[in-house]
Formats: C-alpha cells, structure tokens, sequence
C-alpha cells in the first residue's frame, strides 16, 4: 500500500499539475505493493498508470524500433522493454536508487536548466542472476527509451586499433540517438591494466573505452554491468555517475521473490521455514526459475495449489544444476 509521505506527494503533484512527478509517485506506490506481497495490486495499479497516460497521449507502448544497420549491424541490439519497476524484487537500498536515476531522468530539463545533469552512467556490481540484466530493461521501459545491448563478441577482435574503432561506432551511436546503452560483462573491455596476462592491445581498448566513457555528454543512459568487480581498472569507477551493489537475496528477499513468481496460485499452505531453508544462496534468477517449475507442475497437475514439497524439490533440483562439478 502506498506510504502516507507517497499519498502526500500524489494529492501535491496533481494538484500542481506535475504529470511526471504524479506518475512517478504512482509507480512507487506499485513497487512498494509490489516488494510487501500484494503482487495483484502492484499490476493492478501499473495497469491503471498505463492507461491514464495512454488517455492523456503519452503512449507508454512505443514504436519498435528498426535493427542497428550498417557500421553497427552486429555490435548493438535494440529491443523496447516492457519491465516496470515493480518487476524488479531488490532490496530498499537498490530500489531507492533506481528510483532517483528514474526521477532525475523525467526531470532532467528541469535539472538542466539549474545547471545539473541528470544521472545517466551506471556501473551495476553484483553474482550472476541478481537483478543487474533486468536493471537495464526497467529503465529503458520505464522512460519508454530503446534498450540497445552491446554485442561484446562482435566488438571484441584481435585486429590491432578495430576494438577501438568499434568502440568510437558505438559511442557515435550514443550521442546520435537517445537510449540506455547496456554493457554487459564490462570487465571484458576494462580489465585491470596492470595485470600480468595484459597485452598492448587489450590497455589501448581500455584506454579509449575510458576516453570515450569520459568524453560522452550524450542524453543516453550508459548501464555497465559485471559479475567480477575485482578485475575492473580502478579508473573506471570514477567514470560513473553511479556504482550500485547488488548481492544474493536474503531470507526476506527470498520469499518476496517466490510470491511475486506464484501470485497467480495458491501459497497458502506452503511451509515458508522449510522452503526458505532450501532457498538461501540462491540468485533471483535460479529462484524465478525454481518457481516457475513448480508453478508448471501445479497447473499440469490440474491444480492451482503449489506443495511445500513440490517447491522444495524445484529449488533443490536448481541447486544441484547450479553446484560446481
């Protein structure tokens, strides 16, 4: 339910006619309906959000966008999201911090025009399966912006200077059309310089990705994301705007994200204690998909009822394929 400081800022923003602020204020109230279990209502207010901008010409589906071609046909990747911010099950401190990237990005003229910038460069830290991917899909659907992904197979070679000159495409890219700009596993592009398996080569793409990282003034939103914080150079972390952790949920995490996974199914006579047990060291993702298992079989089964011992099981099952052989 939305807190009472949100319902204030609701009652302020429309009676000042702050569009921006009220849907912004609204969508928080969802994502906290969303993170205390009431996973309906938090779909059920983004819902109505939707609708209410639609009606008001603020049309929140936009139009899909065309494949990078030519000098950027295979290093970028360019879907429109649709995750909202009350899909993301993080924790208040995460959330809280998205929340001010999503405030100041609706508000960036208004920054702007007191001689601030928004924040728009993201470095993203955390275990694999944590939230860092769905991150970058929230914002880009959040601000109805083009979610283009770097494709770092393509953008790394063994050619002396054509990393680099990549790099340059991309950046171009970013300046000429606004978007959040994702990359991924970033500690492929800068690793530590002075690593004793370094190369020439590998320091001047690292060189040049600071440049440009530095040098960048574009609308667009960089997310950088990495599993391995230990290898990145140091100097990129002043790069960003922004460096947010991320980490394993905890017991509370934990059964937040297996509500929000089987909201549509009945929970109620699920054994928290034992399944949360079961639960601890997993990662968001491996959770969800433990608990789409066991949703699968519920339905399979004819039944909308989920057992403590059918998601035990899930959740084991995930395990065993997650342990290192």
């Amino acid at each position: 339910m939305p807190s009472a400081d949100q319902l204030k800022a609701l009652i302020e923003s429309h009676g000042e006619g702050d569009d921006e602020r009220f849907y912004s204020v609204a969508l928080q109230a969802a994502a906290r309906a969303a993170r205390s279990g009431h996973s309906r209502l938090a779909q059920e207010l983004r819902t109505l959000i939707d609708q209410a901008r639609t009606r008001v010409g603020r049309p929140t589906k936009p139009i899909p966008v065309v494949q990078p071609r030519g000098d950027l046909a295979g290093l970028l990747s360019a879907t429109y999201p649709k995750a909202r911010l009350p899909d993301l099950v993080l924790d208040e401190r995460v959330l809280s911090r998205l929340t001010r990237v999503l405030t100041e990005q609706r508000q960036r003229d208004h920054l702007l025009h007191h001689g601030f910038g928004p924040v728009r460069k993201l470095l993203l830290m955390g275990p694999p399966g944590t939230g860092k991917t769905m991150t970058a899909a929230v914002l880009a659907g959040e601000l109805a912006l083009p979610l283009f992904t770097i494709q770092l197979h393509s953008l790394i070679t063994k050619f002396m200077g054509e990393t680099a000159a990549k790099l340059r495409v991309i950046f171009d890219a970013i300046s000429q059309s606004r978007g959040v700009y994702f990359f991924d596993e970033v500690d492929a592009l800068a690793g530590e310089r002075a690593s004793r398996n370094d190369v020439g080569e590998i320091r001047r793409v690292l060189n040049s990705f600071l440049q440009f990282l530095e040098q960048d003034d574009s609308d667009s939103l960089l997310v950088a994301a990495t599993n391995h914080p230990d290898l990145l150079d140091r100097a990129l972390f002043r790069r960003f705007d922004d460096v947010i952790k991320y980490a394993l949920p905890d017991k509370e995490l934990l059964e937040r994200v297996i509500r929000s996974r089987l909201a549509t199914l009945d929970t109620g006579r699920v054994e928290w204690a034992s399944v949360l047990k079961v639960a601890q060291g997993l990662s968001h993702a491996d959770l969800s998909r433990a608990c789409e298992r066991a949703a699968k079989d519920a339905i399979l089964a004819h039944t909308k009822e989920v057992s403590t011992s059918a998601l035990v099981a899930a959740i084991t099952e995930r395990k065993v394929d997650r342990a290192p052989s």
